[in-house]
C-alpha cells in the first residue's frame, strides 16, 4: 500500500514535466520511476510474518482508575521492521495511545503500553490489532491486522468493576458493626439471641442478665454476655429492568443500587452472614448464593457485568426464586425504584407473602431533579408553573407508593444518590443490633 509521501514525491516532480519538449511522455516518465520506487520500497519493508505479539498486564480494575496493557512485539524474522502498530478497543475501554511505532532488527522485541480508563463497568475487550511495515524511503508499507487467536495475537478482555464510592464511609460502618458484634467495650450490653460468655456483674449491667445459677456456683454475681445473630441469610435483589436505567446525576439508577449492595454486602460477609444475589427483570440476569469472604469477589464480579434492559421487570421471578429456596428466615433488600405502575403490577401484589416469611427492605433512589422541578423560582412563568406542579405529583405518587410498602410490612430506605448506601447500611446495623433478623 502507497503513503502519502508517495503523493508529495509525485506532486513535486509534476512542475517539471511542464518544462520539457514532451510533456506527455516526462509525465509518464515521473509516474513510471516513482511507482518502481514505491514497490521497492514495499519490496525492502520487512516482512510482517515473523512478528509475534504477546499480551500482559491487567485483568481488573475499579470504575474511575487506570489500568494498563502491555502489547509485546517480537521479531523472529531476517530483517529490520519498521513497524507502525494500532492497538484498537472498544470506544468505552478509554484506551490510549493507539498508535505505536518502533523499529524492530531481527531477534529484538518492543513493548507498547496502553492506557485504559474505563467509563462504563462490565466487560472491556481488545478489538483488533494493525500491523504496518514501512519501507526506507517511506513510500509503501505492508499492512495485516492480527485476529485474535493463542498462536499470534491472544484476546484480552479487561473486567471493570464498578463504582464504589461509598467504600468512604466502610470503615465508619465497621466500626459500628464491631460495636453491635460486641469486639469492643460495650460486649455483652447490647441485645441479641445468641448466648457468648459468662463474666462478672460490673455495675451499670441488665440484672435480668444476671444468671443466678452459675452466680450461685461461683459465690459472686455473674451475668450472660450476648452477641447478635451469626449465619444469617441476606438477599440482595437488583431490579435491573428500565426504571434502573433512569440517570441519577450522570449515572444510571442502577450503579446506585450496586454501590449500595456492595457496602451491604461487605458489612454483612464481616458479621458472618451469608450474602446472595439476584439480578432479574424479563429474566434472571445473575444468580449468585453467597457464602463467607471467599465469595465476596464472586459477588462483585457478577455486578460489574449488570446493565440496565428496557424490559419491564417481572417480580414473580422474585416469588419463584424465593420459593425455590429453603423457608429459613432471611433479610431481603430489594433495590428497585418507587415508581406507581411497577410497584402495583410488580411487587405490591407479592409483598404480603414476602413480608411473612422474611424480613423485607425496599430501598431506591431518589431523583434530586424532582425535587428542585417541584420548587417554583421567584420569577416563575407558566411554563415553571405546570412542571413544578407534574414534579409535586411524582413525588407524592412516590409518597403513597412508600405508605403502602410500610403498610404492607416493608422497611422503606428513600434518600439521595449520595447518602443511599450509608442509609441502607444503618437499617441492616439496627436490624443487627436489635436482633431482628
Amino acid at each position: 500500500m502507497l503513503t502519502h509521501r508517495f503523493a508529495v514525491l509525485l506532486a513535486l516532480g509534476l512542475p517539471f514535466t511542464a518544462l520539457t519538449p514532451q510533456p506527455w511522455y516526462a509525465l509518464a516518465a515521473v509516474v513510471t520511476v516513482t511507482t518502481l520506487l514505491a514497490l521497492a520500497d514495499a519490496a525492502i519493508a520487512g516482512p510482517l510474518t515473523g512478528l509475534r505479539l504477546h499480551r500482559d498486564g491487567d485483568r481488573t480494575v475499579w470504575l474511575g482508575t487506570d489500568a494498563r496493557v502491555v502489547l509485546t512485539v517480537a521479531n523472529t524474522g531476517p530483517r529490520t521492521v519498521r513497524l507502525h502498530l494500532r492497538d484498537s478497543w472498544v470506544p468505552s475501554a478509554g484506551a490510549g495511545p493507539l498508535l505505536h511505532t518502533a523499529t524492530l532488527p531481527p531477534g529484538s522485541e518492543h513493548p507498547f503500553t496502553t492506557t485504559l480508563t474505563p467509563t462504563r463497568h462490565g466487560d472491556r475487550p481488545a478489538v483488533r490489532v494493525t500491523l504496518r511495515s514501512a519501507g526506507p524511503l517511506g513510500l509503501a508499507y505492508r499492512q495485516r491486522r492480527r485476529a485474535f487467536d493463542e498462536r499470534q495475537t491472544p484476546a484480552w478482555t479487561l473486567r471493570v468493576l464498578p463504582r464504589f464510592p461509598s467504600r468512604r464511609v466502610l470503615p465508619e460502618k465497621l466500626a459500628r458493626l464491631r460495636v453491635v458484634d460486641g469486639s469492643v467495650v460495650t460486649r455483652g450490653r447490647g441485645h441479641g439471641t445468641e448466648f457468648d460468655a459468662l463474666r462478672e456483674y460490673v455495675i451499670g449491667d441488665d440484672v435480668r442478665s444476671i444468671d443466678w445459677r452459675a452466680s450461685a456456683r461461683a459465690s459472686d454475681v455473674v451475668v450472660r454476655t450476648w452477641r447478635p445473630e451469626r449465619d444469617r441469610r441476606v438477599f440482595c435483589v437488583l431490579d435491573t429492568g428500565r426504571t434502573s436505567a433512569v440517570l441519577i446525576g450522570d449515572a444510571p439508577r442502577l450503579d446506585a443500587s450496586i454501590d449500595a449492595a456492595l457496602l451491604l454486602s461487605v458489612l454483612a460477609t464481616r458479621a458472618d452472614d451469608r450474602v446472595d444475589l439476584l439480578a432479574l427483570d424479563a429474566k434472571v440476569r445473575t444468580r449468585i448464593e453467597g457464602g463467607g469472604n471467599r465469595k465476596l469477589p464472586r459477588l462483585i464480579d457478577a455486578m460489574a457485568s449488570l446493565h440496565p434492559q428496557l424490559a419491564e421487570t417481572d417480580f414473580t421471578l422474585l416469588g419463584q426464586e424465593m420459593l425455590r429456596r429453603d423457608r429459613k428466615r432471611a433479610l431481603l433488600v430489594i433495590f428497585t425504584a418507587l415508581d406507581t405502575a411497577p410497584m402495583i403490577a410488580g411487587l405490591l401484589p407479592l409483598l404480603p407473602r414476602l413480608t411473612a416469611r422474611h424480613k423485607v427492605i425496599v430501598a431506591a433512589v431518589r431523583d434530586p431533579l424532582v425535587s428542585r422541578l417541584a420548587d417554583l423560582p421567584d420569577n416563575a412563568g407558566p411554563a415553571d408553573v405546570h412542571r413544578a406542579a407534574a414534579a409535586q405529583r411524582v413525588l407524592a405518587e412516590r409518597d403513597r407508593v412508600r405508605d403502602v410498602l410500610a403498610h404492607s410490612g416493608a422497611t422503606v430506605v428513600d434518600a439521595d444518590a449520595d447518602t443511599f448506601a450509608g442509609k441502607v447500611a444503618d437499617v441492616y446495623l439496627l436490624l443487627k443490633a436489635s436482633g431482628r433478623l
